[in-house]
């Protein structure tokens, strides 16, 4: 009955967006002194979350997921930003890495809060409070 509610889903898909994007922007970070390093980010979680569901492939996240069927995908594929860069082609800017830290912070927060905030409800609902 419980087994299938989609705000779970999508307060799971959220939070694992949130530490998707997070290890990007830290290797962004890692890497705003390396010349020729091209800043990287991944596509929004709307777009990616509503680009989902009963038309897309399964896929799988370990060699082993689906018996085996494949190689680990990556559901937020990583893009080259187009900000301009410094004479050694390095385009990464700390200032910004910072603020999206805090904006992917923020996401995972939300999404820990509407996780919390459902598992609330469903408590009430069966009268656990």
């Amino acid at each position: 009955m419980f087994s299938d509610l989609n705000v779970f889903k999508m307060a799971y898909a959220m939070a694992t967006h949130a530490g998707q994007r997070q290890a990007v922007v830290a290797g962004n970070m890692a890497n705003a002194d390396t010349p020729g390093y091209r800043e990287r980010d991944i596509t929004g979680f709307a777009e990616t979350y509503a680009g989902t569901g009963a038309e897309r492939p399964m896929q799988a996240t370990r060699d082993r997921h689906l018996n085996g069927a494949g190689q680990a995908s990556q559901s937020w594929e990583t893009f080259e930003t187009d900000a301009p860069g410094d004479p050694n082609g390095n385009n990464v800017s700390v200032e910004n890495q910072m603020l999206k830290a805090v904006e992917v912070k923020r996401q995972h927060d939300r999404a820990l809060a509407i996780y919390k905030s459902s598992l609330n409800i469903l408590r009430v609902g069966l009268g656990r409070a």
